[in-house]
């Protein structure tokens, strides 16, 4: 490849990275309402000039790639909309309180962050799902921790690291799936041999969460009684309500898809808001009676757009603020315009032009390993989507494993330690935007607490570099 050509095939991916920058430091957490949005646009409009005129590709290829990569998140899309519901319901139905106002009185504060980890951790491994595990649980103890003053990027981090390790190590996850069976491993192997990057990896992470929550020193912190005072007087809280996510946790146990769960999870807490909240529900709509016509409005309203409820308390009432599925539609936007970018860089040949200059160090153990690590962090930056990561990943590297002596298990693990865990670290990524916006908690803020998804890849090439349980034939 001339240099002229790898000038022209990295020039797309500067432009991005250069002008995300400028964006992000002069709209700082606002950056998603509408700049990183333009910023994709105008990447992908430069990759395509290049591809046109310079590559001669025919647009038709490019439109006929963006629509496909358009296609291809359209369940993705459904899945962001009811997790909008979802929240919205769980809280105005008294879910997601009464969640809090036990949890408020049974978690220690000292040990609420690895707590957090382990719950989110287990909650993950039986779902199988990161992004369901984010948007119940997941809710819940971020209000649990802003209630005890704990910032929001600790708390966030604490959730996301026990979210993905379980999301990476169970049997029904999704990704975890794809990556064993896009190189040839069987599921269960897959999995055994990623307990020596993964135990490492999130044991390194409770540790320094423990140690966080006895040396870090809450932010107004709020007595215990506040906030349970206040979720008592405004909410019907009932142990009844648990039947909501004893409900959703058994479909997820029967492997439901994860649209049918969402949705009749939704449905069910909003009947259960009619029948235990209805004084609620008159006031979200700013009605002073309780009338079927209401009832029917305020649970819609709780579904799709913005609600607040006034307990007479500040810090309570922001906990307790929800958007809805309306919420979700800044972070939808971003998501078609990143897969945009992503759809003009392959269908131009660019993104294979850019991975073809790591093929020469792929010659030794370390090297082959740290390409396949960066490369899958590389893919969730430029795609934007984990799936097409692994996919990509995989696809440009399965041959070279099998060339070089190498087990496909040694594939399928790097790939799962990079293109899993990293994508919620990208803030225009798939993952980074729906869970920044699921925890309204910016990426960038909860980047550097998230200690699991940052040693994986680390202790990927770590374990590379010893040669630990890694054949060569």
């Amino acid at each position: 490849m001339t240099k002229q050509r790898i000038i022209l095939s990295l020039t797309p991916v500067i432009f991005l990275i250069a002008l995300l920058a400028i964006v992000i430091r002069i709209y700082g957490t606002e950056a998603l309402d509408g700049g990183s949005q333009m910023a994709l646009i105008l990447a992908t409009g430069v990759c395509a000039l290049i591809a046109v005129f310079y590559f001669k590709v025919p647009w038709k290829n490019i439109e006929k790639e963006i629509n496909n990569s358009v296609g291809s998140i359209g369940t993705t899309i459904i899945i962001l909309l009811l997790i909008g519901i979802l929240s919205g319901t769980w809280t105005v139905s008294g879910v997601v309180p009464t969640f809090i106002y036990y949890g408020m009185q049974i978690i220690n504060p000292h040990i609420f962050l690895i707590s957090s980890c382990i719950i989110s951790g287990l909650v993950s491994v039986m779902t199988g799902s990161s992004w369901t595990t984010v948007a119940t649980i997941g809710i819940a103890l971020m209000g649990i921790g802003k209630a005890e003053g704990f910032s929001e990027g600790w708390i966030a981090g604490a959730i996301l690291s026990g979210a993905y390790f379980g999301d990476k190590m169970s049997p029904l996850s999704d990704t975890t799936v794809v990556a064993s069976s896009m190189v040839g491993t069987p599921l269960f192997e897959h999995i055994r041999y990623m307990v020596i990057t993964t135990v490492p990896s999130i044991c390194i992470a409770m540790m320094v969460y423990l140690i966080a929550g006895f040396f870090i020193e809450p932010e107004k912190a709020i007595s215990i009684s506040v906030y349970t005072s206040a979720l008592e007087s405004k909410f019907n809280l009932s142990a009844w309500l648990f039947i909501v996510p004893v409900v959703t946790a058994y479909m997820i146990y029967k492997r439901m898809p994860a649209i049918i769960v969402l949705f009749a999870s939704s449905l069910l807490a909003a009947i259960f808001a009619i029948l235990f909240q209805p004084h609620i529900l008159a006031e979200i709509v700013g009605s002073n009676d309780t009338s079927v016509e209401t009832l029917f409005k305020g649970a819609m309203l709780s579904g799709f757009g913005s609600t607040s409820v006034d307990t007479g308390n500040a810090p309570v009432n922001d906990l307790l603020a929800t958007r809805g599925m309306k919420g979700m539609l800044s972070t939808i936007w971003l998501i078609l315009c990143a897969i945009c970018f992503g759809g003009a860089l392959k269908a131009s040949g660019i993104l294979m032009n850019i991975v073809s200059l790591i093929i020469p160090l792929t010659k030794t153990r370390f090297g082959l390993v740290s390409s396949t690590v960066l490369s899958g962090l590389f893919f969730n930056t430029t795609v934007s989507d984990q799936y097409l990561s692994i996919m990509l990943d995989s696809s440009m590297f399965k041959e070279i494993y099998k060339r070089e002596g190498y087990e496909s298990r040694l594939l399928s693990r790097s790939i799962e330690d990079s293109c899993t865990v990293t994508s919620v670290l990208i803030p225009w990524n798939t993952c980074g935007m729906t869970q920044a916006t699921v925890l309204n908690v910016s990426t960038l803020i909860y980047l550097p607490y998230c200690i699991f998804n940052i040693l994986c890849p680390i202790m990927s090439i770590t374990i590379a570099a010893i040669g630990y349980k890694i054949k060569h034939h």
